[in-house]
């Protein structure tokens, strides 16, 4: 029965997803339109609330080349390579590679959501060189998988946000919040850690039920690692290239760097840091400062989409919080409908369920939480439902549907060679599964 379900959700996704750029254009035409007959602008000022919001995530696009850079520059360091290799060597078969893809990967994603997605993607070439017979497209779409803990775990924007206090957490809660709320009462709660322990029980057993009898496996070439090629050293200037005790230096200013913020800071890890991390660990293991850039360049093809997307996704974002002269705009007008048909009860799920559909149009943490946050808690709190509640509703609802939305999947399918078509037929089976456990978990302990 599963089986029949996943060949007919593989086909459907591969015939009428279109790519993600034109998804992404399509997207933004939808919100226009959805926005100029719900708000009452017109076309001239849903352009300007696009245009004003186009170029808004240059910084966070170039966070998330980065991330891809310099994550797959570090997956590809020898040190790490050889590890991955070693532990794909485990698994014995097609089942298990996937079981093993998955755990790698969620364990990743609730460290940090950018190292989920990097490991994951490097780790299923891995597993694909390793094991035969596995299916490629299912491996990546259970590395993929992983994202979905990331806003439970330990990089999540929102209790992140939560956690930090600051002037803007009132104004981003809608005055609700006025003091910092700790981890401990929204990733570390019963509700937070019941839910990521059936995804993490669950998803394995489900990807690996998911495997066809007749699997796509993986194009030879889309798994051949660039050859170490031996540097010149016959000149000062590449004898300098390849030094190993300028590396060592740079590396040593970082590491002092990064002992004293996490002295001052703890355990606080920012986007920056991580990337941060990324490079400067990256950097170490390679060696040298060439042979650290050969690395970067081998994984500079996979942004393009990033490179080119984001504005994109920015501009829906412009068109989703713009708002007339009322002050109604598309995105309050969603969050409000779902928040009309709740009661103290299922007013969790619904706030789940609303964040899930405001993702697929606007896929940020960050951009979730500025539009859902001042219209959200205010609201559960009438109701009588905790603000950390109310959050991480938001905060998973935004994790949920991004098995749906291709815009997170592009740093791992850079890296792994395949496109959205071939895995979000698997991701679309994943989104039904983890909507019960969380809705469900919401429901019972909401």
């Amino acid at each position: 029965m599963l089986s029949s379900i996943t060949t007919l959700s593989v086909k459907l996704v591969q015939r009428y997803l279109p790519s993600p750029f034109v998804f992404a254009i399509l997207l933004s035409l939808i919100v226009l339109v959805a926005s100029m007959l719900s708000t009452g602008q017109s076309l001239p000022q849903m352009a300007q609330h696009w245009g004003g919001g186009f170029w808004n995530l240059l910084t966070f696009a170039m966070q998330m080349a980065l991330i891809l850079v310099t994550g797959h520059a570090l997956a590809s360091a020898p040190l790490i390579h050889r590890l991955l290799g070693a532990l794909a060597r485990v698994a014995k078969s097609p089942g298990q590679a996937i079981v093993l893809v998955t755990l790698v990967a969620l364990a990743g994603a609730w460290i940090n959501w950018g190292f989920g997605l990097v490991i994951g993607a490097v780790f299923a070439r891995a597993l694909a060189r390793e094991v035969k017979g596995v299916d490629y497209p299912l491996l990546v779409a259970s590395a993929y998988s992983g994202f979905l803990i990331w806003h439970g775990g330990l990089s999540g924007s929102i209790p992140l946000s939560l956690a930090t206090g600051g002037a803007d957490l009132s104004r981003m809660t809608g005055g609700v919040v006025t003091s910092a709320i700790g981890v401990g009462e929204t990733l570390f709660t019963p509700m937070n850690l019941t839910i990521i322990a059936l995804l993490v029980i669950g998803l394995p057993l489900l990807n690996r039920a998911m495997h066809p009898a007749l699997p796509k496996v993986a194009d030879p070439s889309l798994l051949v690692d660039a050859e170490d090629s031996a540097l010149p050293r016959e000149t000062p200037a590449q004898r300098l290239d390849d030094s190993r005790i300028l590396n060592l230096i740079i590396v040593a200013v970082a590491v002092i760097y990064f002992t004293y913020y996490f002295i001052n800071n703890g355990l606080a890890l920012s986007l920056n840091i991580v990337i941060g991390l990324f490079l400067f660990v990256g950097l170490f293991l390679h060696g040298s400062p060439e042979r650290y850039m050969r690395a970067v360049q081998d994984g500079i093809g996979g942004i393009s989409g990033i490179v080119i997307q984001f504005p994109f996704y920015a501009g829906i974002m412009g068109m989703m919080v713009g708002a007339n002269a009322d002050g109604i705009s598309l995105g309050k007008q969603v969050t409000d409908a779902f928040v009309t048909w709740s009661n103290a009860d299922t007013f969790p799920v619904l706030a789940f369920l609303s964040a899930g559909l405001v993702n697929v149009f606007v896929p940020s943490g960050g951009g979730q939480w500025a539009v859902q946050g001042p219209i959200m808690l205010p609201a559960g709190q009438a109701l009588g439902v905790a603000p950390a509640v109310t959050a991480m509703a938001i905060a998973w609802g935004d994790a949920w549907t991004n098995m749906i939305q291709p815009f997170w999947a592009l740093p791992l399918l850079g890296i792994a060679g395949l496109g959205a078509r071939d895995i979000m037929g698997y991701c679309l089976l994943m989104l039904v599964y983890s909507g019960i456990v969380i809705s469900g978990c919401l429901y019972f302990f909401g």
